[in-house]
């Protein structure tokens, strides 16, 4: 899948992606489900690399990634779902009752 942004570090992108497999697969094991590599880059590129000083250096951005910590993902991906205008959703209509009426 081809990302879209526009992050000085996107040039790595491709040659990033064992690295994001790497730590998807780290999550994984953890027991914090299926995390996509998009994901990862999106947190990495909107907080962790928000403001690079410098140009990327690929071993710096390896390093980056495989030094995420799960914790900061997470509090990340949280305040994402809940700025996100689709945060219900997924929800049927049953189910958004059930949780908006819980006494029955």
């Amino acid at each position: 899948m081809k990302h879209e942004s526009t992050h000085p570090s996107d040039e790595f992108y491709e040659l990033l992606q064992p690295a994001l497999a790497s730590k998807a697969e780290e999550f994984l094991l953890l027991g914090y489900g299926k995390v996509k590599h998009e994901e990862l880059w999106d947190y990495l590129t909107k907080k962790k690399w928000r403001k690079m000083d410098c140009p990327p250096v690929l071993y710096q951005l390896v390093a980056d990634i495989l030094s995420l910590k799960i914790g900061d993902y997470m509090n990340f991906a949280t305040v994402e779902a809940f700025r996100s205008p689709n945060l219900f959703a997924n929800i049927e209509s049953e189910e958004m009752q059930e949780l908006l009426n819980p006494q029955k």
